[in-house]
């Protein structure tokens, strides 16, 4: 079963990936490590599109149970359309950005007042990428059940919701 757990940055998606990988012996997969090429410092330089849209497919594709964590709106119908569950996590901007600095001051010692202007502008979507509106609407698109959790639960809360949706099938 490939799931695919998507929502801003700060929304929890890589925590809830991880959990739900651990009980259901699944593979995790990062879409930021399909769209950032590996540099020091990080998040410097962009693969471009055919090329992390074809490694994501390929990885995905070599795992019969796989959690992918992440956005991957405009990678192309054939992997958009690749998962038996999407789900979609939102939280509250403040809540998102507390989580945001915290995460960079543990990675890098501080955190990019850039990435966290850009972060805390998903709900009104006036940068480039992700917004809140652009994810609602390519929500709609979707092939499979979204499962949609909007609110300040646990992981374990959220796991279990994942599980049961999981369980239900497509």
């Amino acid at each position: 079963m490939y799931i695919l757990i998507t929502g801003a940055a700060g929304s929890g998606t890589s925590t809830l990936a991880t959990a739900v990988a651990d009980v259901t012996h699944s593979r995790v997969l990062e879409t930021d490590d399909y769209f950032w090429r590996p540099t020091d410092p990080p998040y410097q330089q962009r693969f471009g599109s055919e090329e992390r849209r074809a490694a994501l497919l390929r990885d995905l594709r070599s795992s019969p149970d796989a959690v992918v964590a992440g956005a991957l709106i405009d990678w192309g119908e054939e992997l958009e359309d690749a998962f038996d569950l999407v789900v979609f996590l939102y939280l509250p901007t403040a809540i998102r950005l507390a989580r945001l600095k915290l995460r960079e001051e543990r990675r890098f010692g501080k955190a990019d007042p850039e990435f966290l202007a850009w972060a805390a502008q998903y709900d009104e979507g006036t940068a480039e990428g992700r917004s809140l509106e652009r994810h609602r609407q390519w929500l709609k698109n979707r092939k499979c059940p979204v499962l949609y959790l909007e609110s300040d639960d646990t992981v374990d809360v959220r796991l279990q919701s994942v599980l049961v949706a999981r369980e239900s099938g497509p």
